[in-house]
């Protein structure tokens, strides 16, 4: 039996979070400690776990045919590798950074800097948009020291909180590329491979949806239904029901987890009342 092959990074937040997902996706791997390869129970998936950036090319040999990655680590090393979806979880930036003392006014104050990063072509392809020129000084780890010890002018480096840079006296300056996980394909990916990578892409798309809406259950007076209706768009139309307190009617819909404070404010001020919301598993339309 086919059998897909999914690569996930070894340890980290990303294996986590991507581990996770399989799992909202009904997905049950059997994975010990310190295992390399595991394989799924109830879905022809086999799950590789790798070093991050040896992940590209893995993908790029067809030992693996899909693989969870930070985009940030495709842009830098497999702009050859195609995304078929992106995950919405591991958000950061890649950002340039400079010393708290220094002014800094624009790029153009890098020309001809010593610049240490892990992600030198990012960074090389981003200053040649510029016009500027700078020196390059690759760095695998801990790149937010160089500058405190004389090594470079500035940094490249991932960013989520920004508190590594704090830490290290440094201030970001530049955000060259904002970056999440995504869902990566081989470009060798057989046909019956790819049959089973659309049935996954489903199940993700179903959770991702689930994760980006929030179910909402509110009271309402049958004068304010036309009002509340049309703050409440949901998937097609909202589910109306009447009460058995005459004159009310409950109202069942859909709100996007982004909007979802302003809606609730708006719902409020129209007279709703009772709200309840409830997270949604998964969300098939």
């Amino acid at each position: 039996m086919t059998k897909i092959r999914i690569a996930v990074q070894k340890s980290g937040r990303l294996n986590e979070d991507s581990l996770r997902i399989l799992k909202d996706c009904g997905i049950s791997i059997d994975n010990g400690k310190d295992q390399l390869k595991a394989t799924a129970r109830n879905f022809p998936l086999e799950v590789f776990y790798l070093r991050n950036g040896d992940i590209p090319q893995y993908l790029r040999d067809g030992v693996v045919d899909i693989a969870i990655i930070g985009e940030n680590v495709l842009v830098e090393k497999g702009s050859d590798i195609s995304i078929a979806q992106k995950l919405g979880f591991s958000r950061c930036r890649v950002s340039l950074a400079v010393p708290k003392s220094v002014k800094y006014n624009s790029i153009q104050d890098l020309q001809g800097k010593r610049i240490a990063t892990s992600y030198p072509n990012t960074v090389k392809k981003y200053l040649e948009e510029q016009g500027v020129s700078s020196e390059m000084h690759i760095i695998n780890g801990s790149v937010e020291i160089a500058p405190n010890i004389g090594l470079a002018d500035a940094i490249c480096d991932i960013v989520s909180s920004g508190s590594t840079l704090f830490k290290n006296n440094l201030k970001e300056v530049e955000v060259i590329l904002k970056s999440e996980a995504v869902l990566a394909v081989s470009p060798n990916i057989s046909e019956e491979c790819r049959e089973i990578l659309e049935k996954l892409l489903f199940r993700i798309k179903s959770v991702l949806q689930g994760r980006q809406n929030k179910y909402v259950l509110l009271n309402a007076p049958n004068q304010k239904l036309d009002e509340i209706i049309n703050i409440l768009p949901g998937m097609r139309s909202p589910t109306v029901l009447p009460l058995a307190q005459e004159g009310w009617s409950s109202v069942h819909s859909v709100i996007q987890s982004n909007t979802f404070w302003e809606v609730i404010d708006q719902l409020k001020q129209a007279g709703a009342e009772g709200i309840l919301v409830c997270p949604i598993e998964k969300m098939v339309i």
